[in-house]
C-alpha cells in the first residue's frame, strides 16, 4: 500500500508540475508579445509640398525606406490634392528608419512624369531635404532624413 500511495503522490506531483510550466510558458509568450510591442514605436511623417505652378491635377507622393528601391519601389504612397499650389499629407505609423520622400505634381492624371524627348521632365518633382539631382534623378544620399524618437515634418519647395 505505501509503494501504491508513493505512486500517486508521484503523479499529482508530475502534473501539478506540468501545469506551472504550461503556465509559465503561456506568461513568457504573453509578455514577450508586450515588449515587443512596446519596443516597436510608430511615428508620423507630415509632409507639406509648396510653390507648386499651379492647382491641376494631384501630387503623387512616394516614401522609401531604402537606398535601393528609392524612386522606384515605394514603401508607402499617397495622392492628394493641391490647394493654393500646395500639397499636404501624412505617413501615419511609420516605424523608426531611414526613409526619403519624393513626389511628382501629376497635372494631366496619367499617373505618370511625363517628360520631353530628351527624357527632362515637364511637370514639378522634388524630394524630401529638397535634394535636386544634376544630369539626373535626386540622390538617396540627398533625400534621405532619420525617423527617430518623434514625429517628423517634411517641407518641400519648389
Amino acid at each position: 500500500m505505501k509503494h501504491k500511495k508513493h505512486r500517486i503522490f508521484d503523479l499529482i506531483k508530475n502534473q501539478m508540475s506540468m501545469s506551472v510550466i504550461v503556465k509559465l510558458l503561456v506568461f513568457l509568450v504573453l509578455n514577450a508579445n508586450v515588449v515587443q510591442a512596446q519596443e516597436t514605436s510608430t511615428y508620423d511623417i507630415k509632409v507639406t509640398i509648396s510653390g507648386l505652378d499651379n492647382n491641376k491635377g494631384r501630387l503623387l507622393v512616394g516614401l522609401y525606406n531604402s537606398e535601393e528601391s528609392f524612386l522606384d519601389t515605394r514603401f508607402q504612397s499617397i495622392i492628394t490634392e493641391i490647394s493654393n499650389k500646395t500639397g499636404q499629407l501624412v505617413f501615419k505609423d511609420i516605424p523608426e528608419g531611414i526613409y526619403a520622400v519624393s513626389f511628382i505634381h501629376d497635372e494631366n492624371g496619367n499617373g505618370k512624369m511625363d517628360t520631353n524627348f530628351l527624357g527632362i521632365p515637364k511637370e514639378d518633382y522634388g524630394c524630401s531635404n529638397n535634394a535636386r539631382g544634376t544630369m539626373g534623378p535626386p540622390k538617396w544620399k540627398d533625400a534621405k532624413f532619420e525617423l527617430k524618437q518623434s514625429d517628423k515634418i517634411i517641407d518641400i519647395k519648389l
